[in-house]
């Protein structure tokens, strides 16, 4: 099945989508960590096309930001270079952070993307109006979700449900005529 069909199948859902969140460690990340040094701590590597996915709907007014158990400067320089709207990082206990994303842009549940792919997860996981994770995360997590990726942690798994986001709102590249 393409994305564009399964943009089709969860066109009601996506449609409504207002507010993107992710995950950051093994959603934009592979889930792997290293220790740099003393001023960087653990470092992290990022998908670039991820990077460029968020920068679409972000010119199209959806909202896109992280909620993550972990912080580390490379979490905060990544965030920072792609100007993402928020960032709520270091508490594994996602639920507040999630609360304040829905107060500060006044939207509901229904109208928030989020994906996951650890247990912490599973609560918003069910709460998000359409909810997505990794293949390569526990049989729990991929029950309770809308959508499991073809794309595994941070190989352009954010891209691929942000594509879906894209083709459900018609939205495209600013430079795709010329």
């Amino acid at each position: 099945m393409n994305l564009r069909e399964v943009a089709k199948k969860h066109e009601a859902k996506l449609k409504k989508i207002k507010v993107v969140v992710f995950d950051l460690d093994g959603i934009l990340t592979d889930a792997h960590v290293w220790w740099e040094s003393e001023e960087v701590g653990f470092n992290r590597q990022f998908n670039i096309y991820d990077g460029y996915g968020m920068k679409l709907l972000m010119g199209r007014g959806i909202k896109v930001g992280v909620i993550t158990g972990g912080n580390s400067v490379s979490v905060q320089k990544r965030v920072t270079q792609l100007g993402l709207d928020f960032c709520h990082a270091g508490n594994e206990d996602k639920r507040e952070a999630f609360k304040a994303v829905l107060k500060q842009y006044q939207v509901d549940a229904s109208e928030v993307l989020y994906m996951g792919d650890e247990l912490f997860d599973i609560p918003l996981l069910r709460k998000a109006g359409f909810s997505a994770t990794v293949p390569n995360t526990s049989d729990e997590v991929k029950e309770i979700v809308d959508y499991v990726t073809f794309r595994e942690s941070g190989k352009a798994c954010a891209r691929e449900v942000m594509d879906l986001v894209r083709y459900a709102q018609n939205i495209h590249s600013p430079v795709e005529d010329f």
